[in-house]
């Protein structure tokens, strides 16, 4: 099974749609992203991260469950 993790767009570079990259990021951890499949992400946007791609963007509200989950799932296993 593959996961994809939210994250917060907060640079994006290039202007070509194929090469823009955002810089994520995931509660405090920043990566550079691919924002190939998602040329509607802006700064400020959260998007899933899988394999270093943007794969869809969600909404605020929909991050902050996914990150619930993500802690309940790391207290369970702590």
């Amino acid at each position: 099974m593959c996961l994809g993790i939210p994250g917060k767009i907060v640079s994006v570079s290039g202007e070509d749609p194929l090469y823009r990259m955002g810089k994520i990021d995931f509660g405090g951890i920043r990566k550079e992203i691919s924002l190939a499949y998602v040329p509607e992400a802006e700064v400020g946007n959260y998007v899933i991260v899988h394999a270093g791609f943007a794969i869809s963007v969600i909404d605020e509200q929909e991050a902050n469950e996914v990150f619930q989950y993500l802690k309940e799932m790391e207290e369970l296993q702590g």
